[in-house]
């Protein structure tokens, strides 16, 4: 066994690697059963029980509402807004190349969208592999118990093995946060629902209704008429006798083409929107949308991603983080992660316009030009 030091704690480590406290987890798979409003009040009771919080079964609830196609597809967006930036590594206010390569691997891609993905789950877990190249493997989220600090063996369990103290375990998120998916999940839930309810309207009224009326007496012609409607087609097919009364209440009056379910799916992806980008004119539009209002829309969702900008910095930044580049021997003692400066070429040609002007009433100087 040979021992190294990171962050003034003594680390056994085997010529392979330190062996992994993700290898002793016992994992189960994802509960798929059928969810529903009441399953997820159940849910959150369990996450936010005083005496023994448990989010298993909510998070297995995120894994069921993330098969929603809209859901999934705003928070990549979310996310690839942030992957999609420049970042790049300070010292004294002097960049390092040296850094460049990581940031430029698919894993410091990963760990940026682990960042991410703990604002949506409320945590997320790293364990980084002992070695010379820097990997991961990421900690099921079931398995962290961040209230007692642990991690469990086993996913219902409260106790296991504490990792405050262990060097290479980076847990991120916070034990009071349980991510904005837990909003998502009303309307993905909901809108699951409605489009079972859609699917049952469509198979109902999708295609003509037959009706044949018959001599109540004739036993004989209604014998041959079931066998014709039966050899004709699986569509809605009545038998009736002439003598009765007939009135057939099939709701197309009223929702004749299935708008109902349509704006009921609308209004509950345009809810989701609004939870994960702040907006809803930048993913679909609206009747009433116009340039003006998308314009508005996507500086709210640029406030968004500003803030999530600043989230990613403050974790990339943390000692902890920048201990354990360190112990991969990363020249990253006393630096920090930056986003590269960007900037709107429409908001810089109105700024110039005024700037011109004011600089015949206050002379501006030329380093503010310059910059």
């Amino acid at each position: 066994m040979a021992k190294k030091k990171v962050n003034n704690i003594t680390v056994e480590t085997e010529e392979k690697g330190t062996k992994l406290i993700v290898q002793e987890i016992r994992i189960q798979s994802a509960d798929r059963s059928s969810k529903d409003i009441g399953e997820l009040r159940t849910s959150l009771q369990s996450a936010e029980s005083i005496h023994h919080p448990n989010r298993t079964r909510l998070y297995d609830l995120y894994d069921y509402v993330m098969l929603d196609g809209h859901l999934s597809g705003i928070i990549e967006k979310r996310i690839e807004a942030i992957l999609n930036k420049r970042i790049h590594f300070e010292v004294n206010d002097k960049k390092v190349d040296a850094i460049d390569t990581l940031i430029d691997s698919k894993i410091f891609r990963d760990i940026i969208r682990r960042i991410m993905e703990a604002k949506a789950w409320g945590l997320s877990g790293l364990e980084f592999e002992v070695g010379k190249e820097i990997k991961f493997r990421d900690v099921p989220r079931k398995h962290i118990k961040i209230e007692n600090k642990v991690i469990a063996l086993e996913q219902y369990d409260n106790t296991g093995i504490p990792y405050e103290d262990l060097p290479f375990m980076w847990i991120i998120g916070d034990e009071k946060d349980l991510g904005y998916l837990l909003k998502c999940s009303f309307y993905a839930i909901y809108k699951r629902g409605n489009f079972g309810d859609w699917a049952q309207y469509i198979e109902i009224f999708g295609q003509p209704v037959r009706v044949i009326y018959y001599d109540a007496h004739d036993e004989k012609t209604k014998m041959e008429l079931r066998q014709v409607l039966d050899e004709s087609g699986s569509a809605l097919a009545l038998m009736i006798p002439k003598q009765a009364q007939f009135d057939l209440k099939d709701g197309k009056q009223s929702n004749g083409n299935g708008e109902l379910q349509e704006k009921f799916k609308n209004a509950c992806n345009q809810e989701m929107s609004v939870v994960v980008l702040g907006n809803t004119e930048t993913t679909t539009s609206s009747a009433s949308s116009g340039y003006a209002q998308s314009k508005e829309h996507s500086n709210q969702q640029l406030e968004k991603t500003k803030s999530d900008m600043t989230y990613v910095m403050d974790m990339l930044n943390c000692e902890h983080f920048i201990t354990i580049l360190a112990s991969y021997g990363y020249p990253v003692k006393g630096g920090k992660f930056k986003f590269a400066k960007e900037f709107n070429l429409e908001d810089l040609t109105k700024r110039m316009a005024i700037d011109e002007k004011l600089d015949t009433k206050v002379p501006l100087g030329e380093d503010y030009w310059y910059d």
